[in-house]
């Protein structure tokens, strides 16, 4: 007798649950994206490397937010829902969107300016960190067992998406504006459409169904989403924390850094260094369901080692041959072999984050030491990266990324297995044959 086959994904959920998220990450990443552009618009500053780094402070900055924004929506989302969270997170990013796209310049008003476009991504990072963790949920959540690492990994398949969305724009900015026109007022187009998608999907968002898995529990535990109930599972926490600080620092080096390394250290024409960013984030964005297949059937540690190997060893000469580039063919079969490799740690992260802890503080788990590693770690690559150029040290950011990633590395090598967890009281057995079909 054949073994019965996997549930199939709910392809509805799992659509809305991504759309909103690729709107969220697209006005989320479109700050670096343009920031070359609307640099000097804020900061006066000659060097075109000091302007970055000004800019890249204001992008770190926002993601001390996420840690609270975390907080906040995860504990919304254990106490009140998955679906009840997922609408006001995109309302939040799409108010940060606009508030962007209307700031007045440093010869408007000084740096008060500054101040404002500050103040826009402090609210975008607190919505991106509650954006992760009830989206992270609902895609794990709403998933059979046997198919939670495909269904979860749509959601680097939506940041991705977004980033993607943002830099097409980009490119047809480029294409069709000069650079002067953009650096006056171009640059502000991609924060004015981001605020009107994201108040569009605010609306789709409302009609989405809550996940099996918190119906159960729904006022069945007492704490439900509450730092003293994160407690007791800390032992989870930290390692969420430890198992992405490598992947989100590499993560970050090789999307929304890539394009400005390209161009301000390989010395690539800045549309050219968007479009290898382009097709190689299109090559990985296909690659987060086959890999999230694959882990539903060897589970989540072999891809979490294998990218912890890569980044270990593979990053500093990667980016030591990207610093060389001098095409856009080379450039793209670089950039390419380094998001294979964070393929490893991006196709998993949200499903082996969501299986570490119960129903009733999942979402908060999941948010909260993610937010926490990613704001450290994450949020500061790039301002990193531009600090070690500015210092005539570069590659010393690179060991810096191997580094991380050999930390990592070692969690994934001890942690447990987690593709068998059964998520509601009634997969147990059913979760075991899935995975194994």
């Amino acid at each position: 007798m054949s073994a019965p086959r996997p549930a199939r994904v709910p392809w509805r959920a799992v659509v809305c649950g991504s759309i909103g998220n690729m709107v969220e990450w697209y006005d989320w990443s479109v700050y670096a994206s343009f920031a070359p552009y609307f640099a000097s618009a804020f900061f006066p500053e000659e060097d075109d490397t000091a302007r970055l780094l000004d800019t890249a402070g204001v992008f770190a900055v926002g993601f001390l937010m996420r840690p609270v924004g975390g907080w906040l929506f995860g504990r919304f989302a254990d106490r009140r829902g998955r679906k009840a969270a997922l609408p006001l997170t995109v309302a939040l990013m799409s108010g940060g969107a606009l508030l962007i796209a209307v700031t007045p310049t440093y010869a408007s008003v000084g740096y008060a300016g500054a101040l404002v476009l500050l103040v826009a991504r402090l609210l975008q990072g607190l919505s991106a960190g509650g954006e992760y963790a009830a989206g992270a949920t609902y895609l794990t959540e709403a998933a059979p067992p046997g198919r939670r690492g495909l269904a979860s990994s749509f959601q680097y398949v939506s940041m991705t998406a977004g980033q993607l969305a943002g830099l097409g724009l980009q490119i047809a900015l480029q294409r069709t504006m000069p650079d002067e026109a953009l650096e006056s007022y171009g640059w502000r187009i991609p924060f004015a459409v981001g605020a009107v998608a994201a108040a569009v999907v605010f609306y789709l968002r409302r009609n989405l169904l809550e996940t099996e898995a918190y119906g159960e529990e729904h006022r069945a535990v007492a704490g439900r989403g509450t730092i003293r109930e994160l407690l007791a599972h800390r032992r989870e926490a930290v390692l969420v924390v430890a198992l992405t600080m490598g992947g989100t620092l590499a993560y970050y080096t090789y999307t929304t850094y890539l394009t400005k390394y390209l161009s301000n250290t390989a010395g690539l024409p800045r549309a050219t260094a968007s479009l290898v960013g382009f097709c190689a984030l299109s090559v990985f964005m296909l690659l987060q369901p086959l890999a999230g297949a694959l882990s539903d059937r060897i589970g989540r540690r072999p891809l979490l080692i294998a990218f912890g190997i890569g980044g270990t060893a593979g990053t500093v000469p990667l980016m030591t041959a990207l610093a060389d580039a001098r095409g856009f063919g080379s450039a793209l079969v670089l950039s390419l072999a380094g998001l294979v490799i964070v393929t490893g740690y991006t196709s998993v992260s949200a499903v082996v984050k969501a299986e570490l802890f119960p129903t009733h503080v999942r979402a908060l788990g999941v948010a909260l030491p993610f937010a926490v590693a990613g704001a450290v770690f994450g949020g500061t690559a790039e301002y990193v990266a531009l600090w070690c150029k500015e210092a005539g040290a570069e590659s010393a950011f690179y060991w810096y990324v191997a580094g991380c990633s050999g930390v990592s590395l070692v969690v994934y090598a001890c942690m447990r297995e987690t593709r068998d967890v059964a998520l509601t009281r009634g997969e147990g057995a059913v979760g075991e044959v899935a995975v194994q079909a």
